[in-house]
């Protein structure tokens, strides 16, 4: 008996191998190949970490480009060795192997359609990092609450995919949580994934803020930007910044130095305004700030398809009711559902401890079918 399932499993295996040489077209493996043995014989320069900047760009894109082929070349070898293995147990007639057959291939199915999204991530800027913005919307303490658990949902997101994040501002709330907060999370394809995720987040739960236990609604905004170089398109004139230099706000702790000087940028031509007030110089703050700035009018341009800043208008979110990308309910029962897709998910505790896959796929692909605009 196990001779014809491991036979159905070879015949699965050896089917999966014309998909896995699209794959390798569709990302590009053989280019970053030849980028990355480029990029780190310049390393082996002579000077080349003189110039701290463009070392550090150099480094970032070796990162990336090593990560992405790695990635390709595990999921050959895993495929490699589950067919191996899938052989082998058939040869000699042996059962007891079947469980790792069958668990290998269900791993490699679900492997390849992760690949098969990244390949989808074709936008101008998906590959970059990305800058994700938390507001609080109305409803004081509890949607402070509300903010600081997307905000913590979606570091644990990055957690799992091996990203590392780096705050950039933070407004902690008045009472708990926070009414404002910035980070910038850094890895292959971060904007491309979460790109799906900018809107308003409504939760639906009993407030542990509320003597009575009454059912609340809450509402908090992301805004989910490309991080880009100085050196891109985006072309701020200093003509059209006013800055700002102000002590930093707030309840501080861990988040804010006392002794920071925060920076205020408005962009004069969109009305567009950022603020930082994490870092201890006023030129860290202002550099970070520039970033966010940036960001932004890269996320207008994409939205609006302007092709000079000129053409932008500053956009605003409505944080309320029927403006929401997902719900989140915990009472009077526990499911996640997207409002965009229909994708749903009745774990809500393993969705706030950053189990969105499901949500960001179902967005990637109903945007490529061209079901939900991108």
């Amino acid at each position: 008996m196990a001779v014809i399932e491991y036979d159905e499993y070879k015949q699965k295996l050896q089917a999966l191998e014309p998909t896995l040489q699209e794959l390798e077209k569709a990302l590009a493996i053989p280019k970053a190949r030849e980028e990355l043995a480029q990029l780190q014989k310049e390393t082996e320069q002579e000077g080349f970490w003189s110039d701290v900047e463009r070392s550090q760009k150099v480094s970032q894109q070796i990162k990336r480009l090593e990560s992405k082929v790695k990635k390709h070349d595990r999921l050959v070898s895993d495929w490699e060795d589950t067919l191996t293995l899938c052989e082998m147990a058939q040869e000699e007639d042996d059962a007891s192997q079947l469980p790792e057959v069958t668990s290998g291939y269900e791993t490699l199915e679900k492997e390849i359609n992760e690949r098969r999204l990244a390949a989808l991530l074709s936008g101008e800027y998906d590959a970059n990092n990305a800058i994700l913005t938390f507001h609080a919307g109305a409803g004081g303490t509890e949607a402070q609450d509300w903010t600081e658990m997307l905000y913590r949902m979606y570091t644990r997101w990055a957690e799992r995919h091996g990203y590392t994040y780096q705050l950039m501002d933070y407004e902690a709330g008045d009472e708990a949580g926070i009414k404002s907060a910035t980070i910038l999370i850094e890895g292959e394809n971060a904007y491309g994934y979460l790109k799906s995720e900018n809107g308003v987040h409504r939760l639906v739960r009993v407030s542990p803020f509320d003597a009575n236990a009454r059912r609340q609604t809450s509402f908090a905004a992301l805004e989910v930007m490309p991080e880009l170089d100085d050196d891109s398109e985006i072309e701020i004139r200093p003509e059209d910044i006013e800055m700002q230099a102000c002590r930093s706000s707030g309840a501080g702790g861990q988040h804010i130095n006392k002794t920071s000087s925060a920076v205020r940028l408005t962009h004069l031509p969109t009305g567009i305004v950022v603020f930082c007030q994490t870092e201890r110089s006023q030129f860290q703050n202002r550099d970070n700030a520039m970033k966010m700035l940036r960001a932004k009018l890269a996320e207008l341009k994409l939205q609006q398809h302007a092709e000079k800043i000129s053409d932008l208008k500053g956009v605003q979110m409505k944080i309320e009711w029927g403006s929401q990308i997902r719900s989140y309910v915990f009472m009077p029962y526990t499911l996640a559902k997207d409002t965009r897709t229909g994708y749903e998910m009745g774990n809500i505790q393993a969705v706030m401890d950053g189990d969105i896959d499901g949500f960001i796929n179902a967005y990637l692909t109903a945007a490529a079918n061209g079901e939900i605009k991108k």
